[in-house]
Formats: C-alpha cells, sequence, structure tokens
C-alpha cells in the first residue's frame, strides 16, 4: 500500500513584461475604441486619459486574461491534471515588471490498481420455502379481498367495524370521520379501541378516551390524549378469494393455479438473488476501497457532497417533506456526509481504473435497451425519449452507470463467496417491550 500524499499542489508563475505590456496595450486600445468622453470622438480619447480614468479596469482585464492563460500553460507543461479551480493569490503587478502570482489548486489522484481479483464476498445461494410461495400467493390474495356487509350484531374480534369517529377533546383541529373502518382486535390498532368497541352493535354509540404513543405516525395525533365519540354504522368481514385456477387466470396469463405458483417461486428468487448480490457487491466495493489507500482532491468531495445531498433531500421530497421547513446547518451537513463522500468518490475512481484495465464498456445495445425502459416508463416513443434525454445529457451517465454495474457483476463473478456471518441475536428485557402502532 502506497503512503498517501496530498492532491494539493501550486505554481509560482511568472509572465514576462513583453507580455504583460503587450496585453496592456491590447486592453488600452480596445477600451479607447468604446469609451465615450465629452469633448472626443468616439475613438479618439488619448491612451493618456484612458490609463488614468480606467486605471483599474485594464488592471483587472490584464489580469483575467493573462492568469488563467499562463496557468493553463504552466500545468500543460508539467502534465499536471488538474481538477476545480485554481486558488490565485500573491499577485505582484506592477508597471514596468513581470507579472508574478501563485496558484494553488488540486490535481487528481494517482494511485496503482491492487489486487481486485478474487476479493472475499458473503454470499449465500438464495432459498424458496413452499412457506414462502403460500405466503405471496396469500398476500395476492389480500389484494383481491372483498369486504362485505353481515347482519348487524355486536362486533367481535376479526370484523371489520364501521364508525363515525368525531373527536371531542385532546385536539386543537377537531377530527370528524363519518365512514372509518377499523380492524378489530387486530395489533395494528389501539388496544382502545378494540377494548371500547368489541361487543357493540350497530346503531349504537360510546365516547372513550385514547392514548396515542409517542412514536405514532401521525403527528397531529402522536403523544396526544383523545376523547373521541364513536357511532358504529355497520359491520363488515373479508372474503379472500380461493386459490384456484380461476384466481391464476385473474391474476395474468396463467391457466392453473401451478403455473401461478411456479412464476411466484421465481418471482422471489430472482428477487433474494438480486439482494444478495447487491449486499455482496457492497461488501466487495468495502474490500476494494479499504485495500487502497490514496488522496482524494477537496474538489471531488465537494461534488460528491452535493450530489448527495441534492439526492436525499429529492427522496425526501417525494415521500412528502416539505424540504423548506427543514432547518439544516450547511457545515453540519457537510461534516456528516464526507465520510460516505470519500468513500464514494474512491469507489467511482476505483471502478473506473478496473473497467479501464479489464476493457469493460457499456454496449450500444445495452444503452439502447435502458432508453427503451426509460420510454416504456414514461409512456412516450422511444425517439422522443432519446432526444429528450440526449438534450438533458442523460445519455452518457446512462452509459456510465451501465459501465459501472459491469464492473461490479465482474468483481462479483470474480470474488471468493464465503457464507454471510449470522447477525448476532439481541434480546430484549421483558420491561421494554415495545409499543405497537395502529
Amino acid at each position: 500500500m502506497a503512503e498517501e500524499q496530498s492532491c494539493k499542489r501550486s505554481f509560482e508563475i511568472t509572465i514576462p513584461l513583453d507580455e504583460v505590456e503587450a496585453e496592456i496595450a491590447r486592453v488600452e486600445a480596445k477600451l479607447a475604441q468604446r469609451v465615450r468622453m465629452p469633448g472626443f470622438r468616439p475613438g479618439k480619447v488619448p491612451l493618456a486619459m484612458v490609463r488614468s480614468r480606467f486605471e483599474q479596469e485594464i488592471r483587472q482585464d490584464v489580469i483575467e486574461e493573462l492568469v488563467p492563460k499562463a496557468f493553463r500553460k504552466r500545468a500543460e507543461a508539467e502534465q499536471a491534471n488538474v481538477v476545480g479551480t485554481p486558488n490565485v493569490t500573491d499577485i505582484h503587478f506592477h508597471k514596468g515588471e513581470p507579472l508574478r502570482f501563485k496558484a494553488e489548486f488540486e490535481v487528481a489522484p494517482e494511485f496503482e490498481l491492487g489486487e481486485y481479483r478474487g476479493l472475499t464476498a458473503p454470499y449465500a445461494e438464495p432459498k424458496v420455502s413452499d412457506e414462502d410461495v403460500e405466503a405471496r400467493l396469500n398476500a395476492l390474495r389480500e389484494q383481491k379481498a372483498e369486504y362485505v356487509n353481515v347482519d348487524p350484531r355486536p362486533l367481535e374480534d376479526g370484523d371489520y367495524a364501521v364508525v363515525a369517529l368525531k373527536s371531542t377533546g385532546g385536539l386543537e383541529t377537531p377530527m370528524d370521520e363519518n365512514e372509518l373502518t377499523l380492524h378489530l382486535g387486530d395489533p395494528e390498532t389501539l388496544p382502545e379501541f378494540n377494548e371500547n368497541l368489541r361487543g357493540v352493535s350497530p346503531g349504537e354509540e360510546r365516547e372513550f378516551d385514547v392514548q396515542y404513543p409517542e412514536n405514532y405516525g401521525n403527528d397531529k395525533l402522536s403523544g396526544k390524549k383523545v376523547t373521541f365519540h364513536a357511532k358504529v354504522k355497520g359491520v363488515r368481514r373479508k372474503e379472500l378469494p380461493e386459490l384456484n385456477d380461476e384466481f391464476a387466470q385473474e391474476m395474468g396469463d396463467f391457466k392453473t393455479v401451478e403455473e401461478l405458483r411456479q412464476e411466484v417461486y421465481r418471482g422471489i428468487l430472482r428477487e433474494r438473488e438480486q439482494h444478495a448480490s447487491n449486499e455482496a457487491k457492497s461488501k466487495l466495493i468495502d474490500a476494494l476501497v479499504a485495500a487502497h489507500e490514496f488522496p482524494i482532491p477537496d474538489a471531488f468531495i465537494d461534488r460528491q457532497i452535493e450530489m448527495n445531498t441534492r439526492n436525499r433531500l429529492q427522496e425526501l421530497a417525494e415521500h412528502g417533506v416539505d424540504i423548506k421547513q427543514l432547518k439544516i446547518d450547511p457545515a453540519k451537513l457537510r461534516e456528516a456526509q464526507r465520510p460516505q463522500a470519500i468513500k464514494d468518490v474512491k469507489a467511482s475512481l476505483l471502478l473506473d481504473k478496473i473497467a479501464d484495465r479489464e476493457a469493460i464498456e457499456p454496449l450500444k445495445d445495452e444503452v439502447d435497451r435502458e432508453i427503451a425502459r426509460i420510454a416504456r416508463q414514461m409512456r412516450e416513443p422511444v425517439a422522443a425519449t432519446r432526444m429528450k434525454l440526449e438534450k438533458d445529457g442523460v445519455i452518457s451517465r446512462i452509459a456510465m452507470r451501465i459501465r459501472t454495474e459491469k464492473v461490479l457483476n465482474f468483481l462479483f463473478e470474480n470474488a471468493r463467496k464465503v457464507a454471510p456471518t449470522p447477525e448476532p441475536e439481541t434480546q430484549a428485557e421483558p420491561e421494554q417491550t415495545p409499543q405497537t402502532e395502529a
């Protein structure tokens, strides 16, 4: 493992006097052509007056023209792979002298690839039991369940009670639900509803308190004690469809329930294989990063932090979180994101280098298939989707994502698979049994 070095570099650059004076003359001549001063025709203002009146502007224009050009020339000469924007300091710019300045910058890291074939990956071939298949089939039946009214009678566990529920105390904004369905006796239903509605018949009314737990999913109810007036309006029972050939035909292109059962088996297996391989690939990335020690430019880290933060905020927004209401401390957020950003950047650089070493590239057909998939998802013609993606510069990112996935598949195929270490079991103390949310 090579000793870690910094990505920070600096140049002290001197621009010869003749180049400086030539640029000053060019800037002055250009400025003289466009300035307007009383008593002079356009383009006829004396240079001495231009120099006197616009000294700072001339100075700034000369610096902005010469400094970047000189920096690029020096960087190319020394084959410095510069990343980010250099920080220019100590500018020495005086009449009759060369222009001197210092440029501090970062370069892309240079590192040698260590061993990446034969890395250890915890992986076990997924298995699907008959019980797994039955559970998935029952979940499909639940999706097709019907809720039928039954003749009025006292409510009992297992019933779906149709209730008119109105809060009479405990809430700033009262709750008033005309037809709320509660699954009586279900663990997800708060105990107070079960206890106070059990045995109640349609048409009868009850008033009772409900203490909502602190971790309740609805913030308006979380931790509050609410008084409710409830009127039972009806009783329903859930009826599941029979698991037969007719049900299988309703679920898709299946003739028999056995065909459906086989497809369910294959679907669960695909899911578990995908999950297991993703877990293994994640561990391979961890091992790869841990085996390579090299510096990362701050410019790369900052860019990764920005991207990770943007993606996270977008996820929150998609889940209904009002981003504007979040009180975010940029400094704390950056510090919290930094370790993951460093890992992400290192992994990206390593995978990119492995792709170059192994000549792994995305094929045109692979990119085309992904564009077609996006088009189907957006329900628009492939040509229109392609044009939009090209305009937004997304196709190159699609190609890079495919390339990265192919590198991960390569690492996984060449890894040494070992049995995953079982997660240690933790036993909860009896008196600390967690509450169940409704």
